[in-house]
């Protein structure tokens, strides 16, 4: 059996691969919001984050993917530590917001390191986290505006997202490959 040749780690493959460290600390970070909705019988914005962690998750596995693709080198990392204590919901809502605008500075950045690598398929791969971050920064602020408009009624927000479509999109659906396939 032979070994793959290892191409040389450029800066773009290096973001990429702390990328997925980030992507799986935001699935981590999901759970742990999900686990506060669902502790107080808010089944619908536990649901929401639950679906919120796999798509992060998700995330990760397409980036792996691509490495693994395009015959670079790939290290399953750990987790950075999670924030599992909250006051209300407005707070954890905030925080996921601020993670969404965060995961838009790597993406930014990864684009950029692709651009400058000359890397066109990194670049290419890079374009579809630009447009999903446009759509998660902009589901969580439209969730955040609806908890603040609650005035602490979360049985409102309850009723918000049984209503409206917010983050039921698929996203693995139109994304690039998931290493192991998308759940």
């Amino acid at each position: 059996m032979s070994v793959p040749k290892k191409l040389p780690r450029t800066k773009f493959a290096q973001l990429l691969q702390a990328q997925v460290r980030n992507e799986f600390t935001a699935a981590q970070q999901y759970v742990a919001v999900a686990v506060w909705f669902d502790n107080r019988d808010l089944p619908r914005l536990a649901a929401h984050f639950y679906r919120q962690a796999l798509e992060e998750r998700n995330h990760a596995m397409m980036m792996i993917q691509y490495l693994m693709d395009q015959n670079l080198p790939v290290a399953v990392p750990g987790v950075d530590e999670v924030r599992n204590d909250f006051d209300n919901a407005e707070e954890l809502i905030a925080l996921a917001l601020q993670q969404e605008r965060d995961v838009a500075d790597e993406i930014d950045a990864l684009m950029a390191a692709a651009r400058a690598d000359g890397d066109y398929s990194g670049e290419q791969f890079v374009q579809w986290f630009v447009g999903e971050q446009v759509e998660e920064i902009a589901q969580m602020s439209t969730l955040l505006n609806v908890v603040r408009r609650s005035n602490g009624n979360l049985f409102d927000v309850e009723n918000f997202l049984a209503r409206e479509r917010v983050g039921d999109q698929l996203a693995g659906a139109t994304g690039p490959r998931a290493a192991g396939g998308a759940i």
